[in-house]
């Protein structure tokens, strides 16, 4: 597996992302990943939209969970053929708590299993198992729109960018 050192770290310590590193103009790969009813979801499962994934470490994170509330509340001003994803390796039952305590309405989905999204999206972080803090943007044509690997990941994403991009 690819190995990228340098690329992010964790209050200034640097951390090693595992996968390929994705650009603008790839085709984005598959993953499997898991919804809250436990049920496994697809990229093919909102084939025809765009896709705008928020990648987090932890929901249980001050900036995870600002970051999760501010694109479920952006959700409802995109247009319908826009779905909001929020991907991280918390546990299926860890995401349905947050969701309730949170009012999140949107789709946040747990790559606990098999690291399956973290490692086809180069997002992985070898020391900690954990996905780092990231955002793509996938058009309906599974083409990657827009890219945001955050250096620093307890730092906040740009949100207007991503968000642009999405609406693009």
């Amino acid at each position: 597996m690819n190995e990228k050192k340098g690329v992010i770290t964790m209050q200034g310590k640097p951390l090693t992302l595992l996968g390929p590193t994705l650009k603008v103009g790839d085709k984005a790969p598959d993953f499997t990943v898991i919804a809250g009813d436990l049920t496994p979801v697809t990229l093919a499962n909102s084939k025809g939209k765009t896709r705008l994934i928020s990648v987090v470490p932890s929901l249980d994170t001050p900036v995870c969970e600002a970051q999760t509330k501010r694109f479920d509340e952006e959700a409802g001003k995109l247009s319908s053929q826009v779905e909001v994803l929020t991907i991280s390796m918390d546990l299926p039952f860890a995401h349905k708590r947050f969701c309730n305590a949170n009012s999140i309405k949107g789709k946040t989905l747990s790559d606990f299993n098999a690291a399956s999204f973290g490692q086809n999206f180069g997002v992985l972080i070898k020391e900690l198992r954990l996905l780092t803090r990231a955002i793509f943007v996938i058009g309906p044509d599974d083409k990657i729109k827009y890219v945001e690997i955050v250096p620093e990941i307890t730092n906040h994403p740009n949100y207007e960018k991503a968000l642009a991009a999405a609406k693009s």
